[in-house]
């Protein structure tokens, strides 16, 4: 009962620090949350380019944080900010930051949800043999399973977070999925929004990315049918 109350506390903690911290970049800052919103609503990836460059010096540095915090909260969709990195500081240096900064931002959100509602959902998977038995896979095949998702562009960051804390994945195998599947959908989703916004320079580089991306979106879905249909026969 004690060790229950202790987590509860350091849970409440750990939220009253979050909100502190806004309460902070607030009060330096009325209108930065506002101007952030719409700017991330507008979808526009030159006016977000133009928004993280007028940091100046600071630009990388907020690019980064920016990122962190998206992949954390898993909206917006995270191509915008990584095809804006691309355009402002190349795509090789753009590609690499989006990238380590994504892969600190899901291991963020892992260890908040996991921190937060992985007691609640080990509650509702003993009450369920169903659940129980994805949880199991899960930590047994966790790595696997993430790895391949994570290979896949334009996959919901936000579900493969909750889906990763709320497994028996453990944090290394969640994170060294997470870093390995990052690069390269973040490249093809770097690389189509930068070239999507320079079509004129290179059009048979965007055709090629975009053929990339639909190869790999389909051969996960491929590979998903796969290893549904062994598993089937392996419960005959």
């Amino acid at each position: 009962m004690q060790k229950k109350k202790s987590a509860a506390m350091i849970k409440i903690g750990a939220v009253a620090v979050m909100m502190l911290l806004f309460l902070i970049i607030y009060m330096m800052n009325p209108a930065f949350f506002n101007e952030l919103w719409e700017v991330c609503l507008s979808g526009d990836m030159e006016l977000v380019a133009a928004y993280i460059n007028s940091f100046g010096p600071w630009a990388m540095l907020f690019s980064f944080l920016l990122v962190l915090c998206v992949n954390a909260i898993g909206f917006p969709p995270a191509i915008i900010f990584s095809s804006a990195n691309a355009l402002i500081f190349g795509i090789v240096p753009g590609i690499i930051l989006s990238w380590i900064a994504e892969t600190v931002g899901v291991t963020i959100s892992f260890l908040l949800l996991r921190f937060l509602f992985r007691e609640a959902a080990e509650e509702a998977i003993a009450k369920n043999s169903y659940l129980k038995q994805i949880d199991d896979v899960s930590g047994r095949d966790g790595f696997k399973v993430m790895l391949i998702a994570r290979l896949v562009p334009y996959l919901p960051s936000g579900v493969l977070n909750a889906v990763g804390a709320l497994s028996k994945m453990s944090l290394k195998a969640y994170v060294l999925a997470a870093l390995i599947g990052k690069l390269p959908s973040t490249a093809i989703e770097a690389m189509i929004g930068h070239d999507a916004v320079t079509a004129s320079e290179n059009p048979y580089r965007l055709v090629f990315n975009i053929l990339l991306a639909v190869a790999v979106v389909g051969a996960f879905f491929i590979y998903e049918k796969h290893n549904k249909k062994n598993k089937k026969q392996e419960d005959v």
